[in-house]
C-alpha cells in the first residue's frame, strides 16, 4: 500500500511538470532566442540614460555658446602721421615730408558676450572705457557691427554695448542663457571663451571654479584704470589680457560669470563678475533705458576697528572726497567727515561698507546718515543729516 502512494505521488508530480513546460517552454525559448528583449524588462527612464565624459560636456557647451560670444574692436579716430624715412619719428617732431595715413587699423581689445537677440551685447567697461576710440563688435562668421551706444555702469565693471542687428540682413543675433551665480560651489567645472591676448578668438579654457567672495582690485595705474571689485568668483580657467567681458561658463551652457582680471603675480588665478550682478544691471537697463543707479557722490576709504582705536575716531566710511552738486555736496557733506551708520545701520570695513549700502537703493530714496566731524580745535561731535539720493552719471 505504502508503494502505491508514493507511486502515485511521483505520477502526480511528473504531470504537473509537463504540464507546466508545455505552457511556458515557448515563451522561454523565445525570450532566450531574443536576447533584446532584455531592454523591456528595463524601466523607460533607465533606457535613455548617457554618461558624457567631461571633454563631450565642453564640446557641446562650446558648440552652443560659441555663436554668441563676440570680439570687441577698436580704432582710433584721429589720423596719424608718418614721416618719410624719418629717425627722429619717435620724437613726434614735424616734418616736411610727413605723410597723413589716416586712421590706425582695428585692434582686436576684449570680449564680450550677446545677452538679447535685438543688439545688446555686454562686456566689461574697461575694455570701451575710452571715449576717444571708435568700438565694433565681431560676431560669428566674423560679421562686423558698429557700437551704436555704450551704456557704462557707474558702480560695476561692465558695460552694455547697442547693436544694430539690421545691419547684416538675413542674420541673426543668438543670445546667450544667463545662470545663477549663488548656486555656484567650490570645485565645479568652469568653462572660459575669449579672444585670447587681443588675437586669438574664441579661444576656450577649462578649469574650475577656485574660490567664491573674493575682493580684489583690477586693472593698473599705468593704464589709467583702477577699481576695487568685491565678491567675485576665482577661477583657474586660464584668462589672459583680451578675455575681459567674455563669458565665464557652467557645464550648462550657462553665463555664471563676466571675465575681468588675472593675477599678475601667480598663475591659473583669474576672477570673473558673478553672473547675478549683470543681471540686475541688464534687469534695470530694460527697464530705464541707462543704468538708473542712486549715487551718493563720495569717495572714502573704510576706516578698520584697529585704525579707528589708534587714531581715537569712529569706524567708519571716511570721506576723501565729494562730487561737485551730487547728493552728498548738497546735503554738506565734507571731506574729513566719517560717515558711521545710514539709516542706523553701522558701517564696518569688509562687512557692511558704504557702496554695498548705497547700491541697494533707489533713486530719490531719503536716507539718514550719521556723521562724525572734527571742528577746527579738534573736537569731535556726531550728528544725523538727511539726505536724497540722485541718479549716478554715466561713465
Amino acid at each position: 500500500m505504502r508503494k502505491l502512494v508514493v507511486l502515485l505521488v511521483v505520477l502526480l508530480i511528473l504531470l504537473g511538470v509537463v504540464t507546466i513546460g508545455n505552457k511556458y517552454i515557448p515563451q522561454l525559448q523565445e525570450f532566450i532566442g531574443k536576447p533584446q528583449t532584455v531592454n523591456r524588462l528595463l524601466p523607460e527612464s533607465q533606457d535613455r540614460i548617457k554618461v558624457l565624459p567631461q571633454e563631450d560636456v565642453v564640446i557641446k557647451v562650446v558648440e552652443e555658446v560659441g555663436p554668441s560670444v563676440v570680439t570687441i574692436a577698436a580704432q582710433s579716430t584721429q589720423q596719424r602721421l608718418l614721416p618719410e624715412d624719418d629717425p627722429f619719428s619717435i620724437f613726434g617732431i614735424p616734418f616736411p615730408n610727413q605723410q597723413r595715413l589716416g586712421p590706425v587699423e582695428p585692434q582686436d581689445i576684449g570680449s564680450g558676450f550677446i545677452v538679447t537677440s535685438d543688439g545688446l551685447v555686454v562686456t566689461n567697461k574697461h575694455v570701451v572705457n575710452n571715449p576717444q576710440l571708435k568700438y565694433t563688435v565681431i560676431a560669428n562668421g566674423d560679421k562686423r557691427y558698429d557700437v551704436q551706444n555704450i551704456y557704462r555702469d557707474p558702480l560695476n565693471d561692465i558695460a552694455i554695448l547697442k547693436i544694430n542687428p539690421r545691419q547684416h540682413p538675413g542674420t541673426s543675433l543668438k543670445p546667450v542663457k544667463l545662470g545663477d551665480s549663488s548656486k555656484l560651489k567650490v570645485g565645479q567645472l568652469a568653462i572660459a571663451i575669449g579672444t585670447a591676448l587681443g588675437e586669438f578668438r574664441n579661444t576656450v579654457t577649462t578649469g574650475v571654479i577656485s574660490g567664491l567672495g573674493r575682493g580684489i582690485i583690477a586693472g593698473s595705474v599705468f593704464e589709467g584704470y583702477v577699481e576695487e571689485l568685491d565678491n567675485v568668483i576665482q577661477t583657474d580657467a586660464a584668462i589672459n589680457p583680451g578675455n575681459s567681458g567674455g563669458p565665464l561658463l557652467n557645464s550648462a551652457g550657462e553665463v555664471i560669470g563676466v571675465n575681468t582680471a588675472v593675477s599678475q603675480a601667480g598663475q591659473n588665478i583669474g576672477f570673473a563678475l558673478p553672473i547675478n550682478t549683470i543681471k540686475d544691471s541688464i534687469r534695470n537697463f530694460n527697464e530705464t533705458g541707462q543704468f538708473n543707479r542712486a549715487f551718493l557722490g563720495v569717495s572714502y576709504r573704510m576706516i578698520s576697528r584697529a585704525a579707528a582705536l589708534r587714531n581715537d575716531v569712529p569706524e567708519g566710511a571716511y570721506i576723501e572726497t565729494v562730487v561737485e552738486n551730487s547728493s552728498a555736496a548738497k546735503a554738506g557733506i565734507k571731506p574729513g567727515d566719517i560717515i558711521t551708520k545710514i539709516d542706523g545701520q553701522e558701517l564696518r570695513a569688509n562687512k557692511t561698507e558704504l557702496s554695498t549700502i548705497i547700491s541697494k537703493k533707489k533713486v530719490g530714496d531719503t536716507i539718514t546718515l550719521t556723521i562724525y566731524r572734527e571742528d577746527e580745535e579738534g573736537n569731535g561731535r556726531t550728528f544725523d543729516q538727511k539726505v536724497t539720493l540722485g541718479q549716478a552719471p554715466n561713465q
